[in-house]
């Protein structure tokens, strides 16, 4: 580069001060006898700051060339001069922020003088590479010299890459050097301590942080209030920031927005609402965190035409947002407006993410349409995110819920990543379609390539066997389940078990199970005996689950519907219509059945004697004709499970 274009782009990216005339920092000017080209000169501030700027903006060819002019200036490259080596760190900054990690290295290492500084600088800078093991290797390094003393930096800095469990002994590490050094009480080290243990799952070792700090500012609070949630303390989350707002310091967003991710998972609609009235009040409603915060609170607590006004009135959108109104439609058994909320997205052309499509696939079941899912299908292909192991997951459900079992099953040898969950999906989708005995061979697989199985597995195992009629194997598994892999069972693992003894004939047993349980049973179980009485036609021990169950849900109709039909199977009609009378005195209504076929990607669904449907007068007589082909093939009528008195003809 020619002399006369160095000055000049100098000078393009000094500030004003540092060019005029009357600043105190004046840059000096040499003109040689032997050349029209002068040396332009600056003093060790100006450098400094040109450095910085060099580094900011991302300006490496410059930084570099005034590199090799420091290289030349005895000034700045003697290490004896006071001012030398802020010029070398701001130089070793430019390096590092420009991401040349190799120059700034080299540079490091033939420093003749280094400072905490110097070293705080390759510390960080390695760190932002990602590179954890090199930047602590610094910092051992550092340590082990003896000639620098650690700082606030150093600390704060080591401790902001400590995320994760198998660190937190590099976490306990610095909070001895904190404490030997006279750092422990520092505000900032503190802050840095709360959060890095609670990353590393140390959350009481972050409490004890919290106690044992004189003085704390809204960071200290917002550390100790969102580890908590990380921590999935809600609990306590909501008490510390109840105490914080009882207090001096004011909450800034960071603080609203764990507070309410700590509405979020206790599902506390009440608290979410209060906080929603204090951010109105502080004019922080309209933050976008803050909306898709409030949005995902209201939904989760049930209240989706909450998170909807949100979602609508909002100025700003995004695909965090829209998932979470995706996700709260689905959790909220709003399935067919999530399809319909989902559709309307591709429409609009909306950026589709894989979280929105894992979201989508969950709310498929047996009553959705297999040509909508296919579609979905195709998208994730065109988007490639067949490797998202929560998208490849999604699909085997949706395969073997809407009963493509053979398409689950390819999705699943196709995925190139399995985490425990596929497998489980996989399990679970044998189970569905009562293939018990592939399900169990594909558990054994799962193990043979080291994947431990989780509650997930065992419920999925459970049902397989209660399909398949292994009752001493599906034993085997809750034992297992317990003593070996130390999981506690939940209610669905113990309905799993009544309904496999009760499919079984195994009755008594059955309720034998029930009366040893460590909890008490609740609805699940009292269907699953009461399921397995009606199919084998037994009254008494009917009665006693249909009375059990309706002292657990008094406003369901199954109960008193199930025993009606195994008095109908029986013949016992007086004590049928005894059912069926008290049911009404109830006041409680049979939800209507429904029945459904899917015929070109479209749904068509019919009640009892429905005879809405456009082409309603063609299918009644199609089925007229159907019902006398079956008579002369032999088809007698089934007049177990018929509920009232009809003209047998």
């Amino acid at each position: 580069m020619k002399s006369k274009s160095v000055i000049h782009k100098l000078n393009s990216h000094l500030p004003p001060w540092a060019t005029s005339l009357t600043s105190p920092f004046k840059a000096k000017i040499y003109h040689t006898p032997s050349s029209r080209t002068s040396t332009f000169l600056l003093n060790h501030v100006d450098m400094s700051h040109l450095l910085s700027k060099c580094g900011r903006e991302g300006k490496l060819h410059l930084g570099s060339s005034l590199h090799a002019s420091i290289i030349k200036t005895h000034e700045f490259f003697n290490p004896l001069e006071q001012n030398a080596i802020v010029i070398w760190n701001s130089l070793l900054s430019m390096y590092v922020k420009n991401g040349v990690l190799t120059d700034a290295t080299k540079l490091f290492d033939e420093m003749l003088t280094r400072d905490t500084v110097s070293w705080n600088i390759m510390i960080s800078g390695v760190l932002k590479d990602g590179n954890f093991d090199a930047s602590f290797g610094f910092f051992k390094q550092m340590q082990s010299l003896g000639f620098y003393r650690l700082d606030q930096a150093t600390l704060t800095t080591i401790l902001s890459a400590c995320d994760r469990p198998e660190l937190g002994f590099v976490n306990k590490m610095v909070h001895c050097l904190a404490v030997l050094n006279g750092f422990q009480r520092e505000i900032s080290v503190g802050n840095a301590l709360i959060t890095s243990y609670f990353k590393c799952g140390f959350s009481s070792s972050g409490m004890q942080v919290f106690y044992e700090m004189l003085e704390r500012n809204v960071i200290t609070w917002t550390a100790i209030i969102s580890g908590l949630v990380q921590s999935e303390l809600y609990r306590d989350s909501l008490r510390k920031f109840v105490e914080m707002t009882n207090g001096l310091v004011e909450p800034n967003s960071l603080t609203y927005l764990s507070s309410l991710m700590a509405c979020s998972g206790l599902q506390a609609l009440r608290e979410g609402c209060q906080i929603h009235g204090r951010l109105w009040k502080l004019g922080l409603q309209s933050d976008f965190c803050i909306e898709s915060a409030l949005m995902d609170m209201y939904s989760k607590c049930g209240s989706m035409g909450d998170a909807l006004q949100i979602f609508e009135s909002a100025v700003q959108l995004d695909e965090v947002s829209m998932t979470v109104i995706l996700v709260g439609f689905a959790q909220n058994g709003f399935e067919e407006e999530a399809r319909q909320f989902f559709v309307k997205m591709l429409e609009a052309g909306a950026e589709i993410d894989p979280s929105m499509v894992s979201a989508i696939l969950g709310v498929f079941g047996v009553d959705t349409s297999l040509g909508l899912g296919q579609q979905i299908h195709s998208l994730v292909i065109k988007r490639s995110f067949g490797s998202n192991p929560f998208v490849g997951n999604g699909l085997i459900n949706m395969y073997s819920k809407c009963g493509d079992l053979e398409d689950s099953i390819k999705v699943f040898s196709r995925m190139p990543c399995m985490n425990s969950v596929s497998w489980n999906s996989m399990i679970a989708a044998f189970a569905r379609h009562g293939d018990g005995s592939r399900a169990l061979h594909l558990y054994e697989e799962m193990r043979l390539k080291g994947v431990e199985p989780t509650d997930v597995t065992f419920l999925s195992l459970l049902h397989a066997c209660s399909h398949v009629g292994l009752v001493e194997k599906g034993m085997e598994f809750l034992k297992s389940m317990t003593e070996v892999h130390k999981l506690s069972p939940r209610m669905e693992h113990y309905a799993c078990v009544v309904d496999m003894l009760g499919r079984a004939r195994l009755l008594n047993e059955a309720k034998t199970f029930i009366e040893g349980m460590p909890m008490k049973p609740d609805v699940l179980v009292w269907q699953a005996l009461l399921g397995a009485c009606g199919i084998h036609a037994d009254p008494e021990m009917g009665k006693y689950a249909a009375e059990q169950l309706i002292l657990s849900a008094p406003e369901k109709p199954s109960p008193y519907i199930l025993l009606a039909n195994i008095y109908s199977s029986k013949g016992r009609w007086k004590e049928r219509a005894k059912t069926i009378k008290r049911m009404k005195e109830m006041c409680v209504a049979k939800e209507t059945g429904i029945s459904w076929i899917e015929i070109e990607n479209n749904l068509h669904s019919f009640a009892v004697e429905d005879k809405m449907h456009p082409q309603a007068e063609i299918i009644y007589g199609v089925l007229a004709g159907l019902y006398w082909h079956m008579i002369d093939e032999g088809y007698v009528l089934d007049k177990r499970y018929i509920l009232s008195y009809v003209n047998q003809d």
